[in-house]
């Protein structure tokens, strides 16, 4: 994954905030929303585009649009960092493959553990019950 190449291919845009600021809020965009087409990226492999297409299926819109929108500060610019910052780590924690799972068999020792231990509880649980005479 090439850092600098995807963030040539994000696109921003800022719109007016709410919340707390006063009359700051009505006069300036500090909202900024961040927008990378996975499906035109030519920074990303057909193999990440994939992975990320499955694993951000909820992130996505239709036509494979990721919108990450930040509004905490009342600075665009740090807005913008931010948002850039949750861009990246999105990337990078979604771009890790799970490691294939190995089988494996109990050993030896484990299998004669677990049989001797069900004896003893079938032995106990059999001592408690009345006799039966015949």
């Amino acid at each position: 994954m090439h850092t600098e190449n995807i963030l040539k291919e994000l696109g921003f845009k800022a719109t007016r905030s709410s919340g707390p600021g006063g009359q700051h809020v009505n006069k300036t965009s500090s909202k900024i929303e961040l927008s990378f087409n996975l499906g035109h990226s030519l920074s990303l492999s057909e193999n990440e585009k994939k992975l990320l297409k499955v694993k951000l299926v909820s992130k996505l819109t239709k036509e494979n649009v990721l919108i990450i929108f930040c509004e905490e500060t009342r600075s665009q610019h740090r807005n913008k960092e931010i948002s850039i910052k949750r861009f990246l780590e999105l990337l990078k924690t979604n771009l890790i493959r799970p490691k294939k799972r190995q089988k494996t068999k109990p050993s030896k020792g484990a299998l004669k553990r677990r049989v001797e231990t069900k004896k003893r509880t079938s032995i106990k649980k059999a001592l408690r019950k009345k006799p039966k005479f015949d």
